[in-house]
């Protein structure tokens, strides 16, 4: 079992890291008492492997001595686990501007008096967490996608079948594109086999209709150039931070051309070690 505990100063972005991690299935908790961590732990290995990957926000806020930190990440490795710490920092100006935005006050600056005397004290009290820790990451001028990027970098190859989610959907331009669609191809400039009276009352998951629609040059070199780009796309999705990916494939009542080109292309992208769901969300409805 593998326990990332991500530490670092207010408005840095901890809890963006955390939201982050969960998105790659890890198990989060925010805030967790630092006394309570080796308790957690032994819970977490009493469930035989549920929790294998855990992610815990702990900082100031607890108001404990990281001493205490130190030693219950000493007990937990006695236990056998994996533990690392993650320290989230940014630039004194990007908190005071963070701070400022949100409208939050900074936990050490109770009185709202001076923010940047309470990041200056907050980041001696963190320094021998700082010195500590396996990956610092400095989010000063980072937007979300920057830090999901970061992230998906470090630790990402924890976990490597969650690199990204693709999830294929055929539809009928008829019904409308699906909203959620970050790709979409329109393949009504096949031959359409509803016009084959053998094969209208069928769809594109029955063999006969797929092997209509592929004994088509067109399809051939279309589905060729289809698979070079979205091999391409895949890894620059993953470099971004996005871990799902919807690509959508219409015709025009979802039943025949676009079934047989979503479910050729969910095979290819398996093909390529990722994850692929298929969905056809107009095959059922009426023709």
């Amino acid at each position: 079992m593998k326990f990332l505990i991500i530490s670092g100063l207010s408005g840095a972005g901890k809890s963006k890291a955390a939201g982050i991690l969960e998105d790659m299935d890890f198990y989060c908790v925010d805030n967790m008492p630092v006394v309570l961590i080796p308790k957690f732990a032994e819970l977490c290995l009493a469930t035989g492997g549920r929790y294998e990957y855990v992610a815990l926000v702990t900082d100031i806020r607890g108001r404990e001595s990281f001493d205490e930190l130190f030693k219950a990440l000493d007990e937990m490795q006695r236990m056998g686990c994996e533990c690392e710490i993650l320290f989230i920092e940014a630039s004194s100006d990007t908190i005071v501007r963070r701070y400022k935005e949100t409208r939050r006050r900074h936990p050490l600056d109770l009185d709202g008096a001076d923010i940047e005397e309470a990041i200056r004290r907050e980041k001696q009290m963190l320094s021998t967490v700082r010195g500590r820790a396996d990956y610092i990451i400095d989010t000063t001028g980072f937007t979300i996608s920057r830090l999901q990027a970061e992230m998906f970098r470090l630790f990402a190859g924890k976990n490597e079948e969650r690199l990204i989610d693709v999830d294929v959907v055929s539809f009928g331009f008829k019904y409308g594109i699906p909203t959620n669609a970050d790709l979409v191809f329109d393949v009504r400039f096949l031959p359409n086999p509803f016009y084959v009276s053998e094969l209208a009352a069928k769809t594109g998951r029955d063999e006969e209709v797929q092997n209509y629609i592929f004994s088509f040059e067109q399809t051939v070199e279309f589905m060729s150039k289809l698979k070079e780009m979205i091999e391409f796309l895949l890894p620059l999705y993953i470099d971004e931070g996005k871990h799902s990916l919807v690509i959508a494939v219409g015709c025009t009542g979802g039943h025949h051309r676009s079934v047989a080109i979503a479910e050729d292309l969910a095979a290819f992208v398996r093909t390529k070690q990722y994850n692929a769901n298929i969905i056809h969300r107009d095959i059922e409805k009426g023709v």
